[in-house]
Parts: C-alpha cells; structure tokens; sequence
C-alpha cells in the first residue's frame, strides 16, 4: 500500500492530528483524494477498498482522526474499535458477503504498518487469502480484533 506518513509519525499519542498534506489516509479521511472511492462513512470513520487487496475482498477502515497506530489505542478507544469493526462487517453485507464466520477484522502492529495511520484490514473469505497474502494477515504482527478482546488490551 502507498502512501505518505505523518509529521506525528514518531509520536503515537492517539490525539495528534495528522498533517493532511503528508498522510493518505489523512486525505481519505477528509474526502481530499478524488481516486478513493467512500464505501461508507460516518462522523468519525471512513471505509474504503484496499489498493492491494489480499482477499476477494480486502476494506480498510480508518477513523477520521488521526491515530498512529493499534499501539496508541487506549482503554477509551474500545467503541472506536467496535464501530470499525461494524462498518466492516456492515460493509462486507452490502458487498454480498454472507458468511460473516469466515472473515478478519485486524490492525498490523508497528514496525509492520505501511502507512501510519490506524487502519483496520477487513478481509473476506478469510478462507480465500491470496497465497502472498497469508503470513502477512496470519502471523503476530496481525492483531486480530478478537485477540484484542482475548489479550484485554482495552481493559
């Protein structure tokens, strides 16, 4: 995935406001990058379809403002995390997806980030994860949203 990074990309503080001028998905979120098609939105995230997909359907989901990464998440953050993943799934619905057991909802964990900006991968079949795709959505450095409920990151 290209993209631009952050001013604030050495600062995780998940309340900087990112520099639209040198981040993607910063332009995304602000409707400032004419290329990008909204699947859908809301007033604080958008939800777009991943410029290199690794499924038949690939979404990412970001919010509007600017968050680092999963690392710069707080205990706060938890219904910014649900909502994402329910514009996902809400997302996938309208894409004619109707198996919702056989998909992923996750963040890459830094270093392993391309743009850095929270960004949450929604992929679907799961099953059907492109072969150079699978060690990229399947190993430690993918941070599933239930892993993020089994390890209580949040809490």
């Amino acid at each position: 995935m290209a993209g631009g990074k952050c001013d604030s990309d050495n600062n995780q503080d998940s309340s900087d406001d990112c520099v639209e001028e040198n981040c993607i998905f910063c332009k995304i979120a602000n409707r400032d990058d004419p290329s990008t098609e909204i699947l859908a939105e809301d007033e604080d995230i958008v939800c777009f379809q991943d410029i290199d997909p690794g499924a038949p359907h690939h979404y990412l989901v970001i919010p509007k403002k600017h968050v680092h990464s999963c690392l710069s998440l707080q205990a706060d953050d938890i219904n910014l995390v649900k909502k994402m993943a329910d514009m996902g799934r809400d997302v996938l619905k309208a894409k004619n997806v109707t198996n919702l057991e056989d998909i992923s909802l996750g963040f890459h964990v830094p270093p392993y980030i391309t743009v850095p900006h929270l960004h949450l991968h929604v992929l679907a079949p799961f099953s059907q994860l492109f072969k150079w795709s699978r060690c990229k959505y399947t190993a430690i450095w993918y941070l599933s949203v239930s892993k993020l409920k089994t390890f209580q990151i949040f809490l």
